[in-house]
C-alpha cells in the first residue's frame, strides 16, 4: 500500500470521466490534511440520451465508464482508502424497451451502478424485467415503458444510512420511503455488509 499522497495518476485513461475521477481520489487522498473527514463528489458523464444509435452508442459509452470506474477503484484499493468510498451512478430517466427507429426513447425504469469495499456485490436489487413487448408483462405500461420495482428513494436510504444517517431520520428524509414494502418495516435493500 502506498501512502496516498503519493498516488500514481498515470493509471488512469484519458477520458474526461477518468480524468475526473483522477481528480476527486487525489482530493480523498487529501482529506485528513484538508481536514474533511467526509466529503461528497459529483462528476458527470453526459451523451446518454441515446435516440439515435443506441447500440453502438452504448457499447462505446459503457466501456469509458467501466474503465474509468476500475481505474479509480484500483487507485482507491492502491491508496488504502476503499474502505471509506462507496461510488454509485445516477440519472434522470431510463429508457423504453420500444425502438423508435434507431434509438430509444425515454422510460421510467433505469440502472445503478454501486461499488466499494463496503458494498455486498454481484446483486441485481429488484425484478429484472421480462425483455420483450409481450402483452402479459405486467412491469409494461405501454410502447415498452416499464414501472421500476426499486424506488431511488430505497437506494438513497440505503447509501443514507451508510453516509451515517440515523434509520429515525429516514421517513424525514424521504416522505415516499415508506410506500415500498422492503423499506417500510425498517427493512434495508441489503446494499452494504
Amino acid at each position: 500500500m502506498r501512502d496516498a499522497r503519493d498516488q500514481d495518476t498515470q493509471s488512469f485513461p484519458s477520458s474526461d470521466l477518468a480524468q475526473q475521477l483522477r481528480m476527486v481520489a487525489k482530493t480523498i487522498a487529501a482529506s485528513e490534511r484538508l481536514g474533511h473527514e467526509q466529503q461528497t463528489f459529483f462528476v458527470r458523464y453526459i451523451g446518454w440520451d441515446h435516440h439515435d444509435e443506441l447500440l453502438a452508442n452504448h457499447a462505446r459509452m459503457l466501456r469509458i465508464l467501466s474503465e474509468a470506474l476500475r481505474a479509480f477503484q484500483a487507485t482507491l484499493d492502491d491508496m488504502g482508502l476503499a474502505d471509506r468510498v462507496v461510488t454509485f451512478t445516477g440519472s434522470d430517466f431510463g429508457r423504453t424497451l420500444t425502438s423508435n427507429g434507431n434509438g430509444t426513447d425515454h422510460g421510467w425504469g433505469g440502472n445503478t451502478l454501486v461499488m466499494g469495499n463496503a458494498v455486498k456485490g454481484g446483486q441485481i436489487l429488484g425484478d429484472y424485467p421480462e425483455l420483450g413487448l409481450a402483452s402479459d408483462n405486467a412491469l409494461d405500461v405501454g410502447d415498452g415503458v416499464l414501472i421500476p420495482t426499486t424506488s431511488t428513494d430505497q437506494l438513497y436510504a440505503d447509501l443514507s444510512l451508510w453516509f451515517g444517517v440515523q434509520p429515525s431520520a429516514l421517513n424525514t428524509l424521504f416522505p415516499n420511503l415508506n410506500r415500498f414494502a422492503d423499506v417500510a418495516g425498517g427493512e434495508r435493500l441489503g446494499l452494504f455488509t
